[in-house]
């Protein structure tokens, strides 16, 4: 069984979720209502499978409970769920290290595909949000990533595409901002998510 940890002030949304989680028999589902008692619950047994995290609630502080429980469970995967937060908090979520992003307008199959995707290592982000991401780079972005992701050092993909070397070292920078990407491996990584590549 895989195990969630659900942190949601409302109880209504936490015990939905919690349901619709729990009738598939595959996820055993512990739901608790601030970061106090995440907290609690991780210092009793910090061997989640996923953690997932309202965006906004009592004991956390817009995005600063993404750090709060990664900082107690370093090795547990957390997404944020959200009624309401735009492309850019979900952006900002995954710069600190979330995840994923969930919206509390999923339906319930795409809401259990999300949380299966997320609790076996990958990431997940809505269709919309990710479209948003994808739309900020430009053409030669793109051709830049796609020579990442063939394997191509920055030299080979400058001759390629008929520029400088130190061109595509800027395009990286700026992809890999656009991204959220940490480096140009994670960027090529981020690009297959968004099917660039």
């Amino acid at each position: 069984m895989v195990k969630i940890l659900i942190a949601d002030d409302h109880e209504l949304v936490r015990e939905t979720i919690a349901a619709y989680l729990r009738q598939t028999d595959r996820f055993e589902v512990f739901p608790v209502s601030d970061m106090t008692e995440a907290g609690e619950a991780l210092a009793q047994d910090p061997e989640f499978d996923l953690i997932l995290l309202d965006y906004r609630m009592p004991g956390m502080e817009s995005l600063d409970g993404i750090e709060q429980v990664r900082g107690l469970a370093p090795d547990v995967p957390v997404a944020l769920i959200s009624g309401a937060a735009s492309t850019e908090v979900a952006r900002q979520a995954m710069e600190l290290g979330a995840a994923g992003f969930i919206p509390k307008t999923l339906a319930p199959a795409d809401l259990v595909g999300a949380v299966q995707v997320l609790s076996s290592g990958g990431t997940y982000m809505p269709e919309d949000a990710l479209a948003n991401m994808t739309h900020s780079l430009t053409p030669r972005e793109v051709e830049v990533v796609r020579g990442i992701a063939g394997g191509k050092s920055n030299k080979e993909i400058a001759r390629d595409l008929g520029v400088q070397e130190v061109t595509i070292k800027l395009h990286v920078k700026t992809l890999s901002r656009k991204l959220d990407a940490r480096n140009r491996t994670h960027a090529a990584m981020r690009a297959r998510d968004l099917g660039l590549v």
